[in-house]
């Protein structure tokens, strides 16, 4: 049967959804498709693509021997561990000397993380208490213009219990925060991201997406310009390519939840890859990249979190020739292992970014209109120093964020050096001005 009379636009965009059984398809924007009922040629001048929020976390600091950069724009000279972001140097923000002040002096990991998107301080003990991530503001005031208010994803299952500093796990765990009192559940399971972001249900789930929405993407086909056509092939071909690998993700997680039912633990408490996770995190992190890509490409939401190793993390990387997992190589964050950890981990930001910019979008592109934040919650590992913080940003949010910049904030003064001063600026270039956010009121100077 024909599913031509599902075929729906977004009401404020171009944003089309094709629908099958039990799955929904956002699609990118299309420049030829009409808006609301209007001649596309009419509405090019004032409908401009939205701006998104990404957030990248790697736990435990970089190797602070490894981490500078000098210069502007693409004369920019970036360090070893930043040299993956050599193709995006004039998009890039390198900001040296912020701190988070609550953070500091209250005891390490657990203290140091849970609050690092709030600024609020941590309560210790059973009782769990900071403050509401920037994420999750953002998504508050922003999240009814899109099906998903925000999306939050981890790399690593969070911890349980209590650190010696009498902190919760919790905090070294999330990042986001809907409320003082509770975290924002994370999805680690790429596949069940995928079906998410497709809203992929029913007795149909492990089928094909795209076969499910192949008769309506043809007549899309039929009434869209000749560079609209090549852009939605590309994004179903790109969608294909990512649907592979979650199904075979999908096998891996079903196996690993019939075992755990077997041996009567629950799922969360296996290690990897027993527990259904990728057993090389390259496979993992490169596939939640893919769909945090498709879910800002297509607005399915504007706001996206992701906790690529948790604080305290487990994490092993035998394919950088590393014997020690990620929070004892910390310990050593000098050491050349625990560079190739850190630019590992700028390697995700630079595969993101490409992503981003990839995807053709009215005049520019995906990330020329995304600003995505990357942080850890320590500068160095070994002495658990987060006096300051490594921040980078990619990307210019419209043309609001400038870039190409090393911004150096080390000798201004603690009250000019609040990471909330930073989360106060970016929030007001995304249309969202707040008089106070954690333990700022004032916005960063320079941003």
């Amino acid at each position: 049967m024909s599913n031509k009379n599902q075929l729906t636009v977004g009401p404020l965009s171009r944003r089309l959804f094709l629908r099958g059984t039990g799955v929904v398809m956002a699609l990118p924007w299309l420049e030829s498709l009409p808006v609301c009922g209007a001649a596309a040629t009419a509405v090019k001048s004032t409908d401009t693509p939205p701006k998104r929020f990404i957030v990248q976390f790697m736990g435990t600091g970089i190797n602070p021997d490894q981490w500078s950069a000098s210069g502007e724009g693409a004369s920019m000279q970036l360090s070893k561990s930043l040299e993956p972001l050599e193709p995006f140097k004039t998009k890039l923000n390198v900001i040296n000397g912020l701190f988070n002040k609550p953070s500091t002096g209250v005891g390490i990991h657990p203290g140091m993380t849970g609050n690092i998107l709030s600024g609020m301080p941590l309560t210790k003990g059973a009782v769990l208490h900071g403050g509401i991530s920037v994420d999750q503001v953002l998504a508050a005031h922003l999240g009814q213009d899109t099906v998903q208010p925000s999306l939050v994803l981890a790399c690593e299952q969070p911890l349980t219990g209590y650190h010696e500093s009498n902190f919760s796990m919790a905090y070294s765990s999330h990042i986001s925060w809907q409320t003082a009192d509770s975290p924002v559940s994370t999805e680690v399971y790429p596949s069940l991201a995928f079906d998410s972001l497709f809203e992929n249900s029913g007795s149909r789930r492990m089928e094909s997406i795209l076969d499910r929405v192949s008769e309506e993407a043809s007549g899309l086909r039929r009434r869209i310009n000749q560079d609209d056509r090549a852009k939605l092939d590309e994004y179903l071909t790109s969608v294909r390519e990512v649907e592979k690998r979650a199904q075979k993700m999908r096998g891996d997680l079903g196996k690993a939840a019939g075992k755990a039912k077997d041996q009567g633990k629950p799922l969360e408490m296996m290690k990897r890859p027993e527990n259904g996770l990728p057993e090389d995190i390259r496979d993992h992190m490169r596939l939640m990249c893919d769909v945090v890509a498709l879910a800002i490409q297509t607005d399915k939401t504007r706001i996206a979190s992701m906790l690529m190793c948790r604080d305290l993390s487990g994490l092993f990387y035998p394919f950088l020739h590393v014997r020690d997992a990620h929070h004892l190589a910390s310990h050593r964050d000098t050491s050349e292992d625990y560079g190739h950890i850190t630019r590992f981990y700028i390697s995700q930001l630079a595969y993101l970014a490409g992503k981003l910019q990839a995807m053709p979008e009215g005049q520019s592109n995906v990330l020329d209109n995304t600003c995505i934040l990357w942080l850890s919650n320590m500068f160095s590992g070994s002495n658990h120093d987060n006096t300051k913080l490594p921040i980078l940003t990619v990307g210019n949010l419209g043309g609001e964020l400038k870039s190409g910049r090393v911004l150096e904030y080390r000798d201004k003064g603690n009250e000019n050096r609040k990471l909330c001063s930073l989360y106060l600026s970016l929030m007001d270039r995304m249309g969202v001005k707040l008089d106070r956010f954690g333990d700022a009121d004032t916005r960063l100077e320079g941003i």
